[in-house]
């Protein structure tokens, strides 16, 4: 294995050359592009407050490809071979009425650790960012609803992602600020980049080698506490190690306008949208999650002034919190509907669109009110493998960890179980 040194001196090598494919060189920002095959990618979109019950759900008893769509999916009709339901599914460890995507990826168990009060564990997009994301600048990226945007109905997290250590990752929540990451240039002469890096560096090996010398000694619950303190140094320096990998090298001309400031509610949504088909195609990334809005914010722009808890609650009194539930249901599968059809005129290099080499979750850990089973999931694209266009019914509570280690499969990521997952979901394999 060649050391730090070396290896930047071949990289610095690398781009002083053209970058010969008869040669066996693929560029880094452009690998969708050169390669015969168009590589895989995952997306998930999430949102809290779940559907409207009666109005977003398919009738359990018409399955397979002639089920009616229900008034709230009906703006995807156009669609529809495009995605299948998949009702039945839930977290069987869910407690939270209203943490709509703190466990939605995971499958965790809140009180899965004595002594802690609040504990989670990878998310699936994390397991397939370790995987796929080995030959994108970002190895994942996380989208956040805007800060205008309050009272969203997600619980706790700092996206929707997890890392190994189950703890939170961080996103980004201004579509401004997602552009300039994906495609604005840092123009900072080089030697400086790698001279920053290095003193990042220096301070994580003098950090790491005082947490060592404070292992003598301690108790276990300390040491356990310790190791998490050093995955999270080991975490950085892989970072670290990526951002060497790419200094030098140009991010992609971006295909799409900067966007201007400002924007919130569902114009935000459409341009978060525009965004992650951006980023998938100049491969800058093969894993996308959003945590939705659903919040305040959101339901003002779509002409709803209910407050979003309440509208959760629609049961009760009905009225206009049903009508601006279900409001919100159709404004969602419109968006969808625009993004499903942005993707599939989206041509990769072969001649086939980014649809087809991509598997798209839309759902939430939240079907309705604190209702925690069957679980809204509704899965699309042709990257992974799956039945589209069929109202599918899975035995009840099967574990929606199920569905995502199905997917981490379908779409090249090496994992033999997920979460809770009790072994793929064969039912939604085509």
């Amino acid at each position: 294995m060649t050391n730090r040194r070396q290896f930047l001196q071949s990289s610095k090598a690398l781009i002083a050359l053209p970058f010969l494919e008869s040669l066996g060189f693929t560029r880094f920002s452009s690998a969708a592009n050169s390669a015969k095959t168009p590589p895989e990618r995952l997306v998930f979109l999430g949102f809290g407050w779940g559907v409207t019950d009666e109005s977003w759900v398919p009738d359990r008893s018409t399955t397979g490809p002639d089920y009616v769509l229900p008034p709230g999916l009906k703006p995807l009709e156009a669609h529809k071979s495009d995605f299948s339901i998949v009702q039945g599914m839930w977290n069987q460890f869910s407690v939270e009425g209203h943490a709509g995507s703190t466990w939605w990826l995971s499958g965790a168990n809140k009180f899965g650790q004595p002594g802690q009060s609040m504990h989670n564990s990878i998310s699936a997009d994390q397991v397939a960012a370790e995987q796929l994301g080995m030959h994108t600048r970002f190895s994942s990226l996380q989208l956040n609803p805007g800060k205008a945007d309050t009272n969203s109905g997600h619980g706790e997290g700092l996206s929707m992602a997890w890392d190994r250590n189950g703890k939170p990752v961080a996103g980004l929540d201004d579509p401004v600020q997602v552009y300039h990451r994906l495609f604005s240039n840092d123009d900072t002469p080089i030697e400086e980049q790698k001279a920053r890096l290095a003193q990042k560096r220096s301070v994580l090996d003098t950090v790491m080698e005082n947490a060592r010398s404070m292992r003598r000694g301690l108790g276990r619950d300390d040491n356990e506490k310790l190791e998490e303190y050093f995955q999270s140094i080991r975490d950085i320096e892989t970072r670290i190690g990526k951002d060497e990998t790419w200094i030098g090298v140009p991010r992609p001309g971006a295909p799409l306008s900067e966007p201007r400031g400002g924007m919130a509610g569902k114009e935000e949504v459409r341009l978060m949208y525009d965004l992650l088909v951006a980023a998938f195609q100049t491969d800058s990334t093969r894993v996308i999650t959003y945590r939705q809005p659903s919040g305040q914010g959101y339901m003002e722009s779509i002409g709803a002034k209910v407050h979003p808890h309440d509208m959760s609650h629609y049961h009760s009194t009905r009225g206009e919190k049903l009508a601006a539930s279900q409001k919100r249901d159709r404004t969602n599968s419109a968006m969808l509907a625009g993004l499903i059809e942005k993707l599939k005129s989206t041509r990769e290099a072969d001649g086939s669109s980014l649809f087809d080499h991509l598997a798209l979750v839309y759902g939430s850990n939240i079907r309705t009110g604190h209702e925690l089973h069957n679980c809204p999931t509704l899965l699309a694209g042709g990257g992974a493998g799956i039945k589209l266009g069929e109202n599918i019914v899975v035995p009840d509570e099967t574990p929606l960890c199920n569905a995502w280690l199905t997917l981490l499969q379908g779409v090249g990521v090496k994992a033999e179980r997920h979460g809770d997952s009790t072994g793929v979901l064969k039912q939604i394999l085509a």
